[in-house]
């Protein structure tokens, strides 16, 4: 089991994922969307593709650009495509 967390809340947890490069992908129905609010961040990975970011907000705090997914990776990263993996902060563990 995988877990996110952010001031005591969890953000994801699931028993499915998937881990590149050290970080573990969660996929979207397991995480809870009500703490995820789009950035307007976009950066691009040479092999994955073009990321989306998430800024996390609980209880009124902000974590800005703190989530991001895949919208559509590439060919060799399809595996995690839609998956959102976490950092600045987000305890993850699996």
């Amino acid at each position: 089991m995988a877990r996110a967390t952010w001031h005591d809340t969890v953000i994801a947890e699931s028993d499915r994922y998937e881990v590149v490069e050290g970080n573990i992908y969660f996929p979207p129905d397991t995480v809870r969307t009500e703490f995820l609010r789009p950035s307007d961040t976009h950066t691009v990975c040479w092999w994955k593709g073009t990321a989306s970011y998430y800024t996390l907000v609980v209880d009124g705090d902000e974590n800005v650009d703190a989530a991001w997914y895949y919208p559509a990776a590439s060919d060799a990263a399809k595996n995690v495509e839609g998956y959102v993996a976490f950092w600045r902060g987000v305890e993850v563990e699996a």
